[in-house]
C-alpha cells in the first residue's frame, strides 16, 4: 500500500489483511518505517517534528535501514512459511518522498534499492491516490502532525507525481486506486483487485 499522507494507507492495509484472512489465507502486516525494534526506533526519529529539517540523503538512508530490518525480520520469514504480506509502504515510498519530494538524485535511491531490496518486488503495489489538499485536510489537527505531515503542499504534489509516474511506467503489478472516494467504494475495489491476485496465484 503506497500513497501520500491522508490517503488511508493504514486503514486500507488493515482492511486488506482482514479480507485475506477471511479467505483462509495466512497474513502478516508490515509497516514502514517500523515493524521491528530497530524500525520503530528509526520511525520515532524520522517522524519527530522536533527535529525539523533533516539532510535528504540521511533521511533516505534511515528509511532503507528500517526497510532492511523489516525485510529480514518480518517479510522474508512470513513469505518462507507461505503467508501473504501486506505492507503499509515499501520501496516506492523512497522514490516518491526522497527522490521526487526531497529532490535527491534518483540514482541514489536506485542504488540503495538494489543493495537492500534487490530483485524482490511485491506481487501487487496499490497506489492510493488523492489530491494533496484532501489528504492534508484529513490530517486537520495541525498541532499533532509528524515531521512529514508538516511538509508543504508542494512537497506532497511532487511526491504524488512521483507515485503516479512510477505506477504508470511500472507495468501490471501496479494499481492506482482513487482514494478520494467513500471508504466502502475503495474497499470494494481493493477486494476486487485482491480477488484477482488470489485467482492468479492459485491458477
Amino acid at each position: 500500500m503506497e500513497g501520500i499522507e491522508g490517503t488511508g494507507k493504514s486503514t486500507h492495509t488493515a482492511y486488506l489483511a482482514g479480507w485475506l484472512a477471511q479467505q483462509g489465507q495466512q497474513v502478516v502486516t508490515a509497516r514502514e518505517p517500523g515493524g521491528t525494534p530497530l524500525g520503530e526506533r528509526l520511525r520515532a526519529i524520522l517522524l519527530d517534528p522536533g527535529l525539523g529539517s533533516m539532510p535528504p540523503l540521511a533521511e533516505a538512508l534511515l528509511m532503507f535501514a528500517a526497510r532492511s530490518a523489516s525485510i529480514k525480520e518480518v517479510i522474508l520469514p512470513a513469505l518462507e512459511r507461505g503467508a501473504w504480506v501486506v505492507c503499509d509502504r515499501f520501496v516506492e515510498s523512497s522514490y516518491a518522498y526522497q527522490a521526487y519530494g526531497r529532490g535527491i538524485p534518483i540514482e541514489h535511491v536506485q542504488t540503495l534499492d538494489r543493495q537492500i531490496v534487490g530483485a524482490r518486488r511485491p506481487d501487487l503495489t496499490v497506489v492510493l491516490d488523492a489530491p494533496p489538499e484532501l489528504g492534508l485536510s484529513r490530517k486537520a489537527d495541525s498541532g499533532n502532525r509528524d515531521r512529514f505531515e508538516q511538509e508543504s503542499l508542494q512537497f506532497f504534489e511532487r511526491a504524488r507525481s512521483g507515485y503516479l509516474q512510477r505506477a504508470r511506467a511500472g507495468g501490471a503489478r501496479f494499481r492506482i486506486v482513487d482514494a478520494s472516494r467513500p471508504l466502502e467504494e475503495v474497499r470494494r475495489e481493493l477486494a476486487r483487485i485482491a480477488s484477482q491476485l488470489l485467482e492468479d496465484a492459485s491458477g
